[in-house]
Formats: structure tokens, C-alpha cells, sequence
């Protein structure tokens, strides 16, 4: 019997793939349980409907992402810092203060979209990466000066 399922179903497969498993198994199990429903006209149709809409809201998303990275990719985000004896900066900057910074400029972005390759705690620039989706990232400068 084929079914699709409608959450992830262990070693059998994830949500809305359509599988082929026994019928008693299907009946008792799957459907009793509600992780599958019958493949039918209808339910593939629904499927297709689902995953159409998941499509178009995924690539909205994508685009209002690059729409972003067009705006902050070439940008520089400037932080004054204090500074001791040799210009060694006191402390250093942290995902948590680049966000409150491009939230200033009308960016919302999480802190846990940045990712700090290495420390900024030096006057001069600095590239951090900014993964806003799986397929945008790019990388923004942040410069440290007194």
C-alpha cells in the first residue's frame, strides 16, 4: 500500500514523501496514528498544492534576503572604541553589539545569523559572515576605530 506521510516516520522516511509499506502496517499504524494518509487523486493533488505554496514561500523569502545583502554587502559598520596603552582595544566587539548596530541602521538581524571568524578585538577592519538563509550569505566589514 502506498501512503503519504505526514510527519517524519523513523526509518521509514520524512514528512511528505510518498512510500510503499505493508497494509497492515499502513492501517494499524500509519494511519490509525495519523503520520500517513492513503495516496489517492486528492491527496496527491493536496500534496502538490502544499508543496507548491512552501516553493513560492520559500523563494519570497530567499528574495527579500538578497534584497538585504544588496544593501548591507558593501556597507561598513563603524565601532569607536576605547583603547589602552599600544592601541590595544579593551575587550571586543560581539555578535550581540554588531546586531544592536544594524538594527540602528533598520536591519533586523539575529545574532546568531553573524558569525565572527576570528575575535574583533584590534583597531582596523574586520569581515564577519552573515548567513541570513541557507543560500544568502555574504560578508560585512566592521571597522573598529578609536
Amino acid at each position: 500500500m502506498k501512503v503519504i506521510l505526514l510527519q517524519d516516520v523513523k526509518k521509514q522516511g520524512k514528512k511528505d514523501d510518498i512510500i510503499k509499506v505493508s497494509d497492515g502496517y499502513a492501517q494499524n499504524f500509519l494511519i490509525k496514528n495519523n503520520l500517513a494518509v492513503p495516496v489517492s487523486k486528492t491527496s496527491t493533488n493536496i500534496l502538490n498544492q502544499e508543496l507548491q505554496k512552501r516553493q513560492s514561500d520559500e523563494d519570497k523569502l530567499v528574495a527579500e534576503c538578497e534584497k538585504i545583502k544588496a544593501q548591507l554587502e558593501n556597507k561598513e559598520i563603524v565601532f569607536a572604541v576605547k583603547t589602552g596603552a599600544q592601541d590595544k582595544v579593551f575587550g571586543n566587539i560581539s555578535t550581540k553589539q554588531i546586531s544592536e548596530k544594524l538594527k540602528q541602521l533598520g536591519f533586523t538581524i539575529d545574532k546568531k545569523q553573524i558569525n565572527i571568524v576570528s575575535p574583533i578585538d584590534c583597531l582596523g577592519t574586520h569581515n564577519v559572515e552573515i548567513k541570513l538563509h541557507k543560500k544568502v550569505k555574504f560578508n560585512l566589514k566592521i571597522v573598529l576605530k578609536k
